[in-house]
C-alpha cells in the first residue's frame, strides 16, 4: 500500500471497522433465526397460541409458513 493511501485512510479505519462489526452481528443473527432449534421454538409457539385461542388456523398456518420460508431463504 502507498505511505498515501495509508495516511489517507487511517481516519477511515474506525468506521470500516464498525461496519464490518455490524456485518458480522447481522449475519449471527441471521444464523441463529435460521437454526433448526429456534425455528422448532418458534413453531411451538405457534401452536401454544392456536391452542390457547390467541390465534386462528389460518393465521398459524400463514405465519408457520413465513417461518419456513425464512428458514430457506
Amino acid at each position: 500500500m502507498e505511505p498515501l493511501g495509508l495516511i489517507l485512510g487511517l481516519p477511515l479505519a474506525p468506521l470500516r471497522g464498525l461496519i464490518r462489526l455490524a456485518e458480522l452481528l447481522q449475519e449471527q443473527a441471521e444464523q441463529e433465526l435460521r437454526s433448526p432449534a429456534a425455528v422448532r421454538r418458534r413453531l411451538e409457539e405457534l401452536a401454544e397460541a392456536r391452542a390457547s385461542g390467541e390465534i386462528s388456523e389460518e393465521e398459524e398456518a400463514a405465519a408457520a409458513e413465513r417461518i419456513l420460508t425464512e428458514m430457506i431463504d
